[in-house]
């Protein structure tokens, strides 16, 4: 693969970690414990800790993501980087 596919390569990726840290940190501050003294009905504290539980499952998946994104950097431009390990295809 030559030197500027791989410098694109790796400015997508480092773009997408950067989103992809913006959305945990967003996730992190949805997913804040809700105080019990908030004066919100007992339907709606039961809609609101639905939703805590859907973002925390979205925020399993961002941070195992970035996991990803981040384990890939040291892999570019190395042999093989960038071929399928089923078909051997780029």
């Amino acid at each position: 693969m030559d030197e500027s596919k791989l410098e694109e390569i790796k400015s997508v990726i480092l773009k997408e970690i950067e989103k992809t840290k913006k959305s945990i940190s967003e996730y992190e501050e949805i997913t804040k414990p809700i105080e019990p003294d908030n004066a919100i009905g007992r339907i709606s504290r039961m809609d609101a800790i639905h939703n805590k539980s859907v973002v925390e499952a979205a925020l399993r998946q961002a941070r195992e993501k970035l996991q990803k994104l981040e384990n890939v950097l040291p892999q570019l431009g190395k042999e093989g980087f960038g071929v399928c390990a089923k078909c051997k295809n780029t």
